[in-house]
């Protein structure tokens, strides 16, 4: 697991057009009051999470970004490490989460 910044995650999803699926682990209900435009909403606590990462992503080669609430919220490093732990070979986890994506943006 790599720890990305907003930067790096700006640039994934604006610039590079990478190919690579934006995971917001939070509950449902904390997705629905807000998080990054692109992302979709696996919550980490479900009981099939990798599987149903697995099918989304499709690939477990293929690019996963985890993100939860702030720095402090533990949800995307748990998730990340169970996506490893089941094969992911490029797993990223953008540790500021929902505070600092919109934090930051707020402030530009």
């Amino acid at each position: 697991m790599k720890a990305i910044t907003r930067d790096e995650l700006k640039v994934m999803n604006e610039t590079e057009h990478d190919d690579f699926v934006l995971i917001n682990v939070l509950p449902r209900d904390a997705f629905n009051k807000q998080h990054i435009r692109t992302s979709i909403n696996i919550p980490v606590k479900d009981a099939n999470f990798v599987e149903k990462v697995e099918d989304v992503v499709g690939s477990k080669e293929r690019k996963v970004v985890v993100y939860c609430a702030n720095f402090d919220c533990d949800a995307s490093p748990k998730a990340a490490k169970q996506l490893e732990e089941a094969g992911f070979t490029q797993v990223y986890d953008y540790e500021g989460g929902t505070q600092d994506w919109f934090e930051k943006r707020d402030a530009a």
